[in-house]
This record gives structure tokens, C-alpha cells and sequence, in this order.
């Protein structure tokens, strides 16, 4: 199997690696209670065998959770699941997110409009007879 987690840069985009002592783990990192409370009912329910702990950095503790690589997709899937379910929105208030919804529509429908506007000009002016009297004849 390849190891989904080896990876030269760790931009700190995912919340998972590689155990630094044995390649047989990998260790999922959360920044909140919560979410590894939930992370770590979701593999109980699942039956997946693991291991916690946590650790102190500055001002920010994490709680880390290590389980068998070769339960990756299980915990994957469940480490996608926990996140969603503790997503904050990305607009939190209603009002602004329906607000820039209608915005949007309305300049949408405006660009469309005036496209649509731009070409009946367009195709009126290259007609023939309002351009050029093509029927002149030579002497």
C-alpha cells in the first residue's frame, strides 16, 4: 500500500501524518476538544482500535489520535465526517449570505442581458444595406 500520508511539505492542509517513531500509524491531530471527542466516538462505533494523547504547544493544546495505517479509509472517511459535522459556515450570517446570493443573480442576469442587447446592435449594423450599397457598377 502505498502511504497515502508521505509527503515532502506539510503545509498543515490535512490534520493527519505519519507516526514519527513507528510507520505503522498514523496520527490524526485536532486543535479542539470536540472534535477529537467525536472523532474518537466515531471509531469506537466503527471498531477501530486506537490510541490518544495530547500535547502542549505555546498556547494551543493538541489532541492527538493514532490508529493503523491499514484502517486508512475508515478513519478517513470518518476524520471528513467529524469535520464536516463541526464546519463553521463560511458566511456565518444568514442575511449578508442571502444578500450576495441575490447580488450575484442580479448581476448575472444584468451581463446577460446586456450581452444579449449588444449583439441584436451588432447584428443590425452588418447588414448589408445599412453598411455599403454593394450594387454600384463599374464603367
Amino acid at each position: 500500500m502505498d502511504n497515502p500520508v508521505d509527503n515532502i511539505f506539510d503545509f498543515g492542509l490535512v490534520n493527519y501524518t505519519k507516526h514519527p517513531t513507528n510507520k505503522d500509524y498514523i496520527v490524526y491531530r485536532f486543535g479542539d476538544k470536540a472534535r477529537a471527542d467525536s472523532f474518537e466516538e466515531e471509531l469506537i462505533e466503527a471498531g477501530i482500535e486506537f490510541e490518544k494523547d495530547h500535547l502542549k504547544k505555546k498556547t494551543t493544546t493538541f489532541y492527538l489520535i493514532a490508529t493503523h495505517k491499514n484502517d486508512y479509509k475508515k478513519t478517513s472517511k470518518i476524520n471528513f465526517d467529524v469535520e464536516a459535522k463541526h464546519k463553521k459556515p463560511f458566511l456565518p450570517f444568514a442575511a449578508f449570505r442571502y444578500f450576495l446570493i441575490l447580488f450575484s443573480a442580479a448581476a448575472i442576469t444584468l451581463a446577460s442581458v446586456g450581452y444579449c442587447k449588444h449583439q441584436e446592435e451588432l447584428r443590425s449594423l452588418s447588414e448589408p444595406d445599412t453598411i455599403l450599397n454593394t450594387n454600384l457598377q463599374v464603367e
